[in-house]
């Protein structure tokens, strides 16, 4: 028993550290909205110099505690001023690479300057014994659990009780309205980076007696921090403390009595982080970020013939080389390998996955235990290890179902770390007896010797046949059905679902392929000797993984290579040792740097310069050919030849008529629809029915529950009671896909076209209906084929047959508003429901809006049911209109009979006099 409460208190002293870590987290998300990855190593930054002056310089201690605080806060200042305010208007993926950038360059100056083995620092609080409740506990754990409380209650009293708190807080929750009251948003984020650092640089100093002074030990500080930070919502300093507190007695603890489980106490904080985000995350699909600027993506256009250059090229480079330069082509390669992958998971399906590294560990542990203890030749521990690793790939992407970005960039960092710690670090599981890892031999590939230590340039070129072969598959899912799909819930779940897009196997697929080729990249490094050493998948070296996926575009395929040159131990590195000697060094810090330089100046990498310029020489070489190759140039330049997938096709007035592809009927029974959110409820006991060839109006005044009742009917609440039924069919519990598939579809107010997308793809998005065998097909071979007959058809009716090829950023609004339409058209509907289609048309667009409602009902046989604020409009198209005030309907009937309602002119016009009232 006084084992237990010896460990807690001594847990309560380590907990008091990650809150204060955690303090400092909340404050720069709190005054900047940004989730600093780079916290832990400022705080490392800080201990290092209160170290260097203390122990180098002989300066007094507590001096010294003041400058390495100062030396933390300036350095948060700078990434606001540097990093992350350039990034202001970028995507969030920027945003969150620009603090990894930051990770980056510290830890590499580190590195370069003090090396990563640990120093012991004394500690300088009281030490001294003291005894509670019958337990003996170190005198300084119970000041460090002082310290954190102080800090804890005087953060809470300077943000609920202060000017710079209410500022703060104001800004957090709208700058523009903060900015017209007198506050400056760059102010007060800088201030508060400043002191969120402050107390990162002072954390790592009183952290150091207790865990040792090392770059690795106070970098991965972070995801402790992260846990408690999640358990205060990133906004509760008190709660922030309790959070902190939990998990540094529960990790105390099981390093007492859960010793013989290895890296247990290590996974306490991501399971924290996994049970928060999990519990807290949302299942239903996501809007994307108004005016977010995602990255660039490449067509995933290939050219044969300068492939099969570059490749010949490659292995005759690889035949002539050195063995030390067949080894930086190997490393340059495989890094390719995991930078692909990432391409896949964050590039396509916008998933923000730090999970690369122990991905490929996986692959690397299964291979190197298929070879090992079951004799396999390496081409089937080969295949064990991709294939094996493509179920753990999807367990971490189950996640990803109830989150995304920032958030999934945590659990994925922190579940990597804990299968390291736990895997790769366990020495039962990961070494064979009398080597340092999994032994392996050497390796034969269909009979030849193509052993790493033996033959390196052989191996070179069996590692560079593999990356072609990976980059092809992945070239083929971007061009085909399946890479649309990817791509529309890249750019926005929600309008992804509502085309029927399955969005959790779209997330599932990426992850699973992404997972297969870093297991690929995996076991090459692990098999290039003759033992697979877990020392080289180190999980935070995900980050610097990520850093270069952004150096050369995470969408271009293009990019790997060229990204990879920046690593240490690569080509690169030893170009640079041939033109400065010693300059390999230096690489991780240079690659931090360019990749700073790159976020601010071209978010989209080197990939999109190449590309460019390859489009560019295609051109005037196809050109030089005469007058029947320069449409084949413009085809080049646009990413639309033949082979690229979708061809724009040809929409001329002798198309199809809508009669001839008229939707099979069914009819829509919504009854006792009712939306409550909290206390608040939206829409009442909601009924109505919509018969195919009709229109149906719902209209009522501002706050009235018209979109309400449109996100229950398609499944996008889950705060709804009733029924829908469609046809026979009861759809209430389907979830926002299935009720699509079923033939339910839907407009946005807010549009919600896929901005990084051409109109052709847009419309192929809604139309594409691969079955389950096209994820594995897409693989080897995309498919190509011309819109269907109805979608001509929608192409024609709403006036897009001169802007196919166009981006979606290029159309004019009203374009884009008829776009929308055509795109919920394309999904072949029973029931078209339209929210505010004619917000901001002018009055003749808007006739000519509703002339073509009217021909969806008429001539296509649709239900269509139309919320809309322009009552002239609703009244001259609608068969029947629901009137709602309040959620509650007080009016059902024709246009007609709606007008001489007294209830609905009370709602509209206020309260009025009998006299008035009548018609």
């Amino acid at each position: 028993m006084d084992d237990i409460l010896r460990f807690a208190l001594l847990g309560l002293g380590l907990g008091a550290l990650y809150a204060l870590t955690a303090h400092g987290i909340v404050l720069v998300y709190r005054g900047s909205g940004v989730l600093n990855f780079a916290h832990g190593a400022i705080g490392m930054a800080g201990a290092y110099v209160q170290w260097e002056l203390a122990v180098n310089h002989g300066v007094p201690y507590w001096p010294a505690v003041a400058c390495g605080v100062l030396g933390s806060t300036v350095l948060g200042v700078l990434t606001h001023l540097l990093v992350i305010r350039p990034l202001r208007r970028a995507s969030s993926l920027a945003r969150l690479v620009g603090t990894l950038a930051v990770f980056i360059v510290l830890t590499a100056v580190a590195v370069k300057r003090y090396g990563d083995s640990v120093q012991l620092v004394p500690a300088k609080l009281p030490s001294g014994l003291v005894e509670i409740a019958g337990a003996t506990v170190s005198e300084d754990r119970i000041w460090l659990l002082g310290i954190a409380v102080v800090v804890t209650a005087a953060l809470h009293a300077l943000y609920k009780r202060t000017l710079f708190g209410l500022g703060t807080t104001a800004v957090a929750e709208n700058q523009g309205v903060a900015a017209s009251l007198g506050w400056s948003a760059d102010l007060i984020a800088a201030a508060n980076w400043g002191l969120g650092s402050a107390l990162a640089g002072l954390t790592g100093i009183l952290i150091v007696p207790v865990i040792g002074l090392s770059v690795t030990g106070l970098t991965t500080l972070l995801l402790s921090a992260l846990a408690a930070a999640l358990v205060g919502r990133f906004s509760s300093f008190p709660v922030t403390l309790a959070g902190g507190l939990v998990i540094g007695v529960v990790q105390s603890e099981l390093t007492r009595f859960g010793s013989d489980v290895t890296g247990l106490a290590a996974s306490v904080p991501f399971l924290v982080i996994a049970l928060m985000l999990v519990a807290r995350g949302r299942a239903l699909p996501l809007r994307g970020t108004f005016l977010e600027r995602l990255p660039a993506l490449g067509t995933g256009r290939v050219r044969p013939v300068p492939l099969a250059l570059a490749v010949v090229t490659g292995l005759l480079l690889i035949g002539l080389s050195s063995p030390l330069w067949a080894d930086a082509i190997t490393n340059t390669l495989v890094l390719s390998l995991i930078i692909l992958s990432i391409i896949v998971v964050t590039g396509y399906a916008g998933q923000v996955s730090l999970a690369a590294y122990a991905l490929a560990g996986t692959g690397a542990f299964i291979a190197g235990h298929a070879a090992a203890d079951w004799g396999w030749p390496f081409e089937l521990a080969l295949l064990a290890g991709v294939l094996g690793t493509v179920p753990i790939g999807l367990l971490f992407a189950l996640p990803a179902v109830r989150t995304r970005g920032v958030n999934l960039a945590i659990i994925t960092l922190g579940l990597g770390t804990t299968l390291e710690t736990m895997v790769f670090q366990n020495t039962d599981l990961s070494t064979t007896p009398g080597s340092d890892g999994i032994a392996v031999g050497k390796q034969t590939l269909f009979g030849i010797d193509i052993s790493g230590v033996d033959h390196p340039q052989r191996y070179a070129a069996v590692v560079l046949v593999m990356l072609v072969a990976a980059t092809l598959v992945v070239a083929n899912v971007r061009r085909s059905r399946t890479g649309r799909r990817l791509i529309a819930v890249r750019a926005n779940e929600r309008a992804a679902a509502a085309l029927g897009i399955d969005v959790r196997a779209a997330k599932l697929y990426a992850f699973g392929l992404s997972a297969a080729i870093a297991a690929l990249a995996g076991v090459l490094t692990g098999f290039r000797s003759t033992s697979v050493v877990f020392a080289d998948f180190a999980s935070f070296e995900s980050i610097t993984a990520l850093g270069l996926a952004v150096i050369g575009g995470v969408g271009f395929l293009v990019g790997p290579l060229f990204a990879a040159t920046f690593a240490a131990g690569t080509v690169g590195a030893r170009f640079g040792d041939l033109v400065v000697p010693g300059l390999s060094e230096w690489m991780p810090l240079i690659g931090g740097i360019i990749l700073v330089l790159t976020l601010v100046g071209n978010q989209d990498g080197i990939g999109r310069e190449v590309g460019k310029q390859a489009a560019a020489a295609e051109r005037r070489l196809l050109s030089k050919r005469g007058p029947k190759h320069a449409d084949a140039a413009q085809d080049a330049a646009e990413g639309t030849a033949e082979g690229d997938g979708p061809v724009a096709p040809d929409v001329h007035p002798a198309a199809p008529s809508p009669a001839t592809h008229r939707a099979p009927g069914l009819p829509l029974r919504v009854r006792d629809l009712t939306v409550r959110y909290g206390g608040v409820v939206a829409v009442d006991g909601l009924s109505f029915d919509i018969e195919p060839g009709r229109v149906v109006g719902l209209i009522g005044p501002n706050g009235a529950g018209k979109t309400s009742a449109i996100d229950a009917v398609t499944g996008f609440t889950r705060a709804a009671s009733g029924s829908v039924r469609l046809g026979d069919r009861d759809v209430t519990r389907l979830p926002v896909h299935r009720r699509a598939g079923s033939g339910l579809s839907r407009s946005f107010q807010s549009l919600e076209l896929f901005e990084d997308m051409s109109v052709l793809d847009n419309l192929y998005a809604a139309c594409d209906r691969p079955g389950p065998w096209a994820y594995l097909k897409d693989l080897v071979r995309p498919g190509s084929r011309l819109l269907p007959a109805h979608v001509l058809v929608a192409v024609r009716e709403f006036g897009l047959e001169g802007a196919l090829d166009r981006p979606v950023g290029d159309l004019s609004y009203g374009e884009r508003r008829l776009l929308a339409i055509a795109r919920a058209v394309a999904t072949s509907p029973s029931v078209l429901l339209l929210d505010e289609p004619a917000a901001g048309l002018s009055d003749d667009e808007s006739r000519e809006l509703a002339h073509l409602v009217r021909r969806l009902a008429e001539d296509w046989g649709m239900g269509v049911l139309l919320v809309e604020h322009d009552v002239d409009m609703v009244m001259s198209v609608c068969d029947e209109v629901v009137v709602l005030d309040f959620g509650r309907r007080i009016c059902v009937g024709t246009p007609e009979e709606v007008r001489g309602d007294p209830a609905v002119r009370a709602a509209y016009l206020g309260d009025l006099s009998p006299e008035e009232v009548a018609p």
